[in-house]
């Protein structure tokens, strides 16, 4: 297949990405899936275009381009859109969608896009190019993924090359494969057998983080992090070689090139650059333009307009009719990252940064956005009282939202702490925000049009969040401190437990705080907090939100995912469901037997809780492979493997060392469709108990291969 020999190490990584939906006893349900902007597509024939927006897609109308239309937002990817190639001639989209791999959609009808197939790729897909009956994915750590689209409903991996780096972008031309593979600069790949590709060349100077590329005939333009412009002479593509560079302001991104000019997205104060390259050898500066946001990945150009996805700031359409003197006359606002979520009826109301999103949920499998405020500042945190949101905004302070119509929302107050608003909790007449290093302020709302502080806390560290019940409030930030509010205008600390928090719910007697674990502190006397118990997962990462109810916490636990933690026992609790969400999780809530997670750039993920059993979405099911986490783990005596395949096939499951000798063939024979669990007792193939440690576990699907890591304690 023309993967050169990596480490046993680098396959792990591969793995880490690639189980991008693994589970245990929550299923997805639906999405509404909008984010940041980093990925954009033009349709010359329909003047249309395509918004790449977290993980989906706007279809926006620009018939004006001064008031660009929403047509469509039925384009929904399981991961985040990062880049495009259009297929105008079929009005086919290809997408590249992170942990997703490449996604096909049908946009001839734009009001009803629909999706013809999909290929879920071992690493993120970053980028793609579409030549004749193959799709070549720029495929994060997992290099060049060769993809035959010539089933469209059926797409399949026909050849790989896993570069040295990490691909973000790709260009194809001809026989070659051109891939940007950031630390590992420019590769070259001979594509002339796609079954089997072979490196050829490769440009890689020292400090040179290759992030997009062009090739024009022979020429790649070629960008870095911190590198600008590199313009390569690649006729001899065995040996390229650079003929000039050229300096952007920041740090230079995605480039496209029409006619003699690279446009150059340069993240950051940089915007965007236009580069005069009539002369290779003498790039010259045209003009820089400043977006409001960052340009991380793509622009698209046609003669009179450059199309920026400009991160938080949506798409931006920039008139380039005068080259010397760009000047931006319109825009579409896409959504910011998701922050916090709650969910009241059939509504969904996220904090999103830029504001606020009401999301229709009354059919889960398909949410739509109804109404949306933006408000002055970063929205972090929303709490819903009647017909009424409270946001806590970081850098306005408190805004009242009237949401009695969902698709008109007015403020209707607004009351601007001095610090940076985190939190909000609302308790009859009382707001009560966690202002950053401005402490707790407590706002009077019994006047909505007028709210007004009446008192306020403000320890020695700063306060990130806040729960209120009965007469106290429970703050955290590098402790928990408990304040009794008896007396809003005069608050006294009563006591507080030391432990860096930066989130906190109280239920009953316990107060649940989040520090990198879940930690369950008994405040039945608050006088006297003491921790009961606490929590830390094998691969967490920054634990960020916690939601109880009945006897379960539910965590956004960041690019670990949702995490449900049974705490029935509050001195032992035990995980007991996971979902490894597309992107990172923040906010959650809970109503019924549903969970809905703020997923940062990734929007509004909607998941079920399963009763018992491992269980996936069907569409999954159907046409994936997964190798799930072991338990337990770390194990003594023995652990469980389970895995799924979706087709009749070889199976493979082996056991090896940490330096990737094999210990012990678990499964090697042909096998059904289904689910299976497979037991391993810690001994080698002959019998023996191996040394305790690390190891790795090992299943190959015909040519799909997922790996894991497990310790062995002896």
């Amino acid at each position: 297949m023309g993967r050169k020999i990596i480490s046993f190490v680098g396959i792990i990584g591969i793995a880490n990405i690639a189980y991008g939906f693994d589970s245990l006893n929550v299923s997805f349900v639906g999405n509404w899936p909008f984010g940041p902007s980093f990925a954009v597509a033009y349709d010359s024939l329909r003047n249309i275009t395509f918004c790449g927006s977290g993980g989906g897609v706007y279809i926006l109308d620009l018939q004006d381009p001064r008031n660009p239309q929403k047509l469509s937002e039925g384009i929904h990817t399981r991961g985040k859109v990062h880049g495009f190639f259009y297929a105008s001639r079929d009005s086919i989209l290809y997408i590249a969608a992170g942990v997703a791999g490449l996604e096909i959609w049908d946009v001839k009808d734009f009001f009803k896009p629909r999706k013809l197939g999909y290929y879920d790729t071992p690493g993120a897909g970053y980028s793609v190019a579409v030549v004749d009956s193959y799709a070549y994915v720029a495929d994060g750590d997992s290099g060049l993924r060769i993809i035959d689209i010539s089933n469209s409903s059926n797409p399949e991996e026909v050849g790989s090359y896993d570069t040295p780096g990490d691909a973000r972008d790709v260009a194809v031309v001809d026989s070659y494969a051109y891939v940007a593979d950031r630390g590992s600069g420019l590769r070259i790949i001979d594509i002339s057998d796609p079954s089997n590709p072979e490196e050829k060349g490769c440009y890689n100077p020292r400090g040179f983080c290759a992030w997009g590329v062009a090739v024009v005939d022979s020429y790649a333009y070629a960008t870095g992090v911190w590198a600008g412009l590199r313009v390569i002479n690649i006729s001899n593509p065995s040996n390229p070689t650079e003929v000039s560079h050229y300096s952007t302001r920041v740090s230079a991104y995605g480039v496209v090139v029409v006619d003699s000019y690279a446009y150059v997205a340069d993240r950051g104060e940089g915007g965007f650059e236009i580069i005069d390259i009539s002369d290779p050898s003498n790039p010259e500066g045209v003009v820089r333009y400043d977006t409001p946001g960052d340009v991380y990945g793509e622009v698209a150009v046609t003669d009179s307009y450059v199309y920026v996805a400009d991160g938080d700031s949506g798409l931006r359409i920039i008139d380039i009719s005068e080259l010397s003197n760009p000047e931006e006359v319109g825009n579409y606002n896409t959504p910011g990252d998701a922050r916090d979520v709650v969910v009241v009826d059939s509504y969904a109301y996220v904090a999103d940064g830029v504001g606020v999103r009401v999301i229709d949920i009354s059919d889960l499998s398909n949410p739509e956005e109804v109404g949306n405020y933006d408000t002055p500042g970063c929205a972090r945190d929303v709490v819903v009282v009647e017909s009424y949101a409270y946001v806590a905004d970081r850098d306005s302070g408190l805004r009242i939202i009237d949401i009695s119509d969902p698709s008109n929302l007015k403020e209707v107050g607004n009351y601007d702490t001095p610090g940076s608003a985190c939190r909000v909790v609302v308790v009859d007449s009382y707001a009560y925000v966690a202002d950053g290093d401005s402490g707790l302020r407590i706002i009077d709302i019994s006047d909505l049009s007028n709210p007004e502080e009446v008192g306020y806390y403000d320890p020695p560290q700063e306060v990130w969040g806040v729960a209120v019940v009965d007469s106290y409030a429970y703050i955290v930030g590098p402790g928990l401190r408990i304040i009794d509010i008896s007396d809003p205008s005069n608050l006294k600390e009563v006591s507080n437990y030391i432990s860096d928090a930066n989130e906190v719910v109280v239920v009953d007697s316990y107060a649940y705080i989040i520090n990198g674990k879940l930690r369950i502190i008994d405040v039945s006397d608050p006088f006297a907090p003491k921790e009961a118990g606490n929590y830390k997962p094998p691969d967490s990462d920054a634990w960020n939100n916690v939601t109880v109810t009945d006897n379960y916490a539910y965590v956004g636990n960041g690019f670990g995912g949702l995490r449900i933690i049974d705490i029935s026992n509050p001195s032992n609790p035990k995980e007991v469901g996971y979902y490894k969400t597309p992107y990172y999780a923040r906010g959650v809530a809970v109503v019924d037997n549903y969970v809905y997670v703020a997923n940062s750039s990734c929007g509004l993920q909607i998941y079920k809780r399963l009763a018992v059993g491992i269980e996936e979405c069907k569409k999954e099911i159907l046409s994936s492979v997964f190798l799930y986490q072991n338990e337990p783990t770390p194990f003594v005596e023995e652990t469980n493997i389970k895995f799924q395949i979706p087709n009749k096939s070889r199976v493979n499951l082996r056991v090896y060392d940490i330096v990737g000798r094999l210990i012990k063939t678990l499964v090697d024979k042909e096998m059904e469709r289904g689910y299976y669990e497979v037991k391993w007792d810690g001994r080698d193939s002959f019998g023996e108990e191996v040394c305790g440690g690390i190891y790795f576990y090992k299943l190959q699907v015909g040519k799909v291969e997922k790996v894991r890591k497990t310790i062995f304690l002896k």
